[in-house]
């Protein structure tokens, strides 16, 4: 039985004085939830306190990207010794706005797991197709060329280490949302993916989210699809009612 996990992927979005008042609300309300993972992800200058503020808690705090060299000249990026030296073992990798803004290929994207996984970082490797891709019938397989690049390389042993995130471009911060039935499909897709690739214990026990417009009134229906194991979440995570509400539909 794979453990839920609700992450939220904040983006560039909370001072840091906003990221540490969220974190001491979430730590002081949240209940006794053993059955359900989460975190959040936020900016990068907020990491280093967020983490620190979330010490002996379940709260898990994430990085938004992660760059694929050990370190050198690249102005602006964030290294994986970096985020292990304040205690960051989560990040985001691949997302669809580092995908069209940042130059994140799908080669960059498979060297940058690689990367997190040698330094003990879980990726939450994200993939998940344009609109015009799905009206051309070609949702899936975009889809699987994504992760076949993104795990070029990687065995069995440390693929079961990453969390896979579908997230359709088009319901990303558009009010828009797959149904429940469409992700869930699109999940098993991925899982019979990882299946042909690892085997069916692996594929059994890598986590498979679903991202696009997310709320706590809908968890519940995504969460009762046979694939989905949780979900990554933009704008309902930054409400910390709502993040709460989300980890306690989830729990449920």
């Amino acid at each position: 039985m794979r453990k839920p996990f609700i992450a939220g992927n904040w983006k560039m979005n909370l001072t840091d004085e906003e990221a540490l008042k969220f974190v001491d609300q979430v730590v002081e309300r949240v209940p006794s939830i053993e059955s359900v993972d989460y975190a959040v992800c936020g900016q990068a200058v907020s990491l280093k306190d967020m983490k620190e503020r979330a010490v002996g808690t379940n709260l898990q705090i994430g990085a938004q990207n992660v760059h694929e060299e050990e370190k050198g000249a690249f102005t602006g990026e964030i290294s994986a010794s970096a985020l292990t030296s304040v205690g960051v073992k989560l990040a985001i990798i691949g997302h669809s706005e580092r995908r069209e803004y940042y130059n994140d290929t799908d080669e960059r994207i498979n060297l940058k797991v690689k990367t997190a996984l040698n330094h003990g970082i879980t990726p939450i490797l994200c993939v998940g197709e344009q609109l015009e891709e799905r009206e051309a019938g070609r949702a899936e397989s975009v889809v699987r060329k994504q992760l076949e690049d993104a795990l070029d390389g990687i065995e069995a042993g440390r693929a079961a280490d990453i969390v896979i995130a579908y997230e359709p471009v088009w319901a990303i911060g558009t009010g828009k949302s797959s149904s429940p039935e469409d992700a869930g499909a699109m999940c098993g897709t991925i899982r019979r993916f990882l299946f042909d690739t690892y085997g069916p214990e692996t594929a059994e026990s890598i986590r498979i989210q679903y991202g696009g417009s997310v709320k706590p009134e809908n968890i519940r229906s995504y969460m009762a699809e046979e694939d989905i194991d949780g979900a990554l979440v933009g704008g309902a995570s930054l409400d910390v009612d709502s993040y709460l509400s989300l980890i306690e539909e989830t729990a449920k």
